[in-house]
């Protein structure tokens, strides 16, 4: 009579309980079995009329007593299986496992085929060169970090592969590569570990990653549009579209919005009326942050009934996107208020700007997302203010201060020390409105001896890195490299990683003197560890020679922090090396010319 047992799910104990069914003697063995070769098939294949009494007495021990017993252990659970003489618990657990694997298998019916994936697209593109892709393979196998020795201040000369994957990628596609099929899986998993890398890592991958991700839930991420030529489910099929919105996840209606706006923005904001008055508070303020993507004219009827929503979150951020189109409705209600509470001083023999803050914030003005509480340690009267002149069109103030440009209004005294305020509230509508010009004026000559102190005063909360943001590339390079120069670094880092990649000089010369500076006066070296890390990804390769001198170890001046010698060798080690890499690994990348012409630099 042949026993049959009914299947269950196997764990990683079983494989291993089925490696040593080879070596164990199964109690339901013939007796007729060679010893010597004691394989485990005749164990199971044998169904003998006549067995041992001891296995014909007795049930098979359940699978979960043996899984349970060998997870506790037989020195804190005995094993409910009987042992032969001389045998150890641990070793008749064994033997139980093994045979009761084997039976299990044994009496496991076939199922049905499943239906056949569908084949993987064909992906045109031309493979990445051989190079590449043993650098890629690299870069994904460091992706834990092993590179960078690991640690705060990256001790080591070793560099950091970690970094330089994401500037990689974005140069792979900027090439037109594809990645081999190989390498999807490790990139599809580097991608879900790191939401930065996504959309180039999606791009290189091409459309067998997505043809992977639908065979493996691990990687659904990759099916929400993300990296794809529009950045919209189905390349942008309306119905793809409409279910996404209706049902997917939050995080993929905010990334679908923000594609539509991207690609189509009327159809964007038609999106998300419909559905506009019965989604959350909190869903409606972000899904209306997306709408800065390509903001213009034609959403400020939308923005005009967002004034009234129920949710004060909603209604400034509203506010907010109306006051930086210099020609909605909103923006000139704020500059009627603000132009009545700051102007000229008539009476005073020399132009002076005289302010008077508002003595009320009524309700008209609350509609327009002027905030009544001000915050802790705050005025009133100030905090009201400062949202009507950060809300105020910037170009509207230069008819009311006389025809003045920026620089000239900027440059005025300001009475009863109302300066910081109002500077204050400049600089953020600078941003805001994205105007160059007021940003400039603003900001100032970087290299004065005072500007440190005149631009960020005492109690002020601009921010000169949102405001270096609005000039263009190269001057915000040259405006910082100034900075340095005149200032060092211990201001400079939120500056520095606003700049174009690779840093074009004098901004690379600039903070390169300003760390062999640094050593040179014996400072504490890990203070600088974060400018040496941006310098490793942003600086140009080229200048890797220059730094070769600065590779030695030199002697401790007095009075400098102990060790820090040697950690500066080893730093601007690890900086040259870094930077020699990223030379190499460009060209890897860069394929070989064709009819004599020779590619253009491109360099990760």
């Amino acid at each position: 009579m042949t026993r049959t047992t009914t299947p269950t799910s196997t764990t990683s104990t079983t494989s291993i309980a089925s490696a040593t069914s080879a070596a164990s003697t199964a109690p339901t063995a013939s007796p007729a079995s060679p010893a010597p070769a004691a394989p485990a098939a005749p164990a199971v294949s044998a169904a003998p009329a006549v067995s041992t009494p001891t296995t014909a007495a007795s049930a098979p021990t359940p699978w979960s007593e043996l899984l349970r017993s060998a997870l506790l252990g037989t020195e804190r659970r005995t094993p409910p299986v009987a042992a032969r003489p001389g045998q150890g618990a641990a070793a008749a657990l064994l033997d139980a496992a093994a045979v009761s694997t084997v039976r299990r298998r044994a009496a496991l019916r076939p199922a049905p085929a499943g239906e056949r994936p569908a084949p993987a697209p064909a992906d045109p593109r031309p493979l990445l060169p051989p190079a590449a892709c043993r650098r890629l393979s690299l870069l994904l196998a460091d992706r834990g970090g092993s590179g960078g020795g690991g640690g705060g201040s990256r001790r080591g000369t070793a560099p950091d592969l970690t970094e330089l994957l994401p500037q990689w990628l974005t140069a792979a596609v900027e090439h037109g590569y594809r990645a081999p099929e190989a390498l999807l899986p490790a990139l599809l998993d580097a991608a879900r570990a790191r939401t930065d890398l996504r959309p180039a890592a999606l791009a290189l991958a091409g459309p067998r990653a997505l043809w992977l991700a639908g065979l493996n839930d691990a990687w659904k991420f990759a099916l929400r549009g993300i990296g794809s030529g529009t950045g919209l489910p189905g390349d942008g099929d309306p119905e793809a579209v409409r279910r996404t919105w209706e049902e997917g996840l939050f995080a993929e209606r905010v990334a679908l919005l923000t594609a539509l706006r991207r690609h189509d923005p009327p159809a964007g904001l038609a999106l998300l009326t419909t559905t506009w008055s019965t989604e959350r508070a909190e869903d409606r303020l972000m899904f209306l942050d997306s709408l800065r993507e390509n903001l213009s004219t034609a959403d400020e009827p939308f923005l005009e009934q967002a004034l009234s929503d129920r949710s004060r979150n909603v209604r400034a951020t509203a506010a907010e996107l109306l006051s930086a189109l210099p020609g909605s409705a909103l923006a000139a209600r704020m500059a009627q208020r603000a132009h009545s509470c700051v102007g000229l001083d008539r009476t005073a023999g020399a132009p002076v700007i005289a302010v008077e803050a508002p003595h009320e914030c009524d309700t008209a003005m609350q509609r327009d997302g002027v905030a009544a509480t001000p915050p802790s340690g705050r005025g009133e009267r100030s905090w009201w203010l400062s949202q009507l002149v950060e809300a105020t069109p910037l170009e509207g103030w230069h008819a009311r201060f006389g025809g003045r440009d920026a620089a000239a209004i900027i440059a005025l005294p300001v009475g009863d020390d109302w300066r910081t305020e109002l500077h204050d509230a400049w600089c953020r509508a600078a941003v805001r409105q994205r105007n160059a010009d007021w940003a400039r004026a603003l900001l100032g000559a970087p290299a004065a001896p005072s500007q440190a102190a005149e631009v960020t005063p005492a109690g002020s909360s601009r921010d000169l890195t949102k405001l270096l943001t609005v000039l263009p590339g190269d001057e915000r390079a040259w405006w910082v490299a100034e900075f340095i120069a005149a200032h060092g670094l211990s201001e400079a880092f939120r500056m520095l990683g606003v700049c174009a990649v690779p840093w074009a000089e004098p901004l690379g010369g600039a903070v390169v003197d300003a760390l062999d500076i640094a050593r040179d006066a014996g400072s504490y070296p890990w203070s600088f560890s974060g400018v040496m890390g941006l310098a490793e990804r942003c600086l140009d390769p080229a200048a890797a020679d220059r730094l070769d001198m600065l590779t030695a170890v030199t002697d401790e001046p007095e009075g400098a922090s102990p060790g820090s010698g040697g950690y500066w060798s080893e730093a601007f080690q690890r900086l040259v090396g870094t930077l020699r890499l990223r030379a190499t690994m460009h060209t890897e990348l860069t394929p070989p010319p064709t009819d004599g012409a020779t590619s253009g630099p491109r360099t990760p």
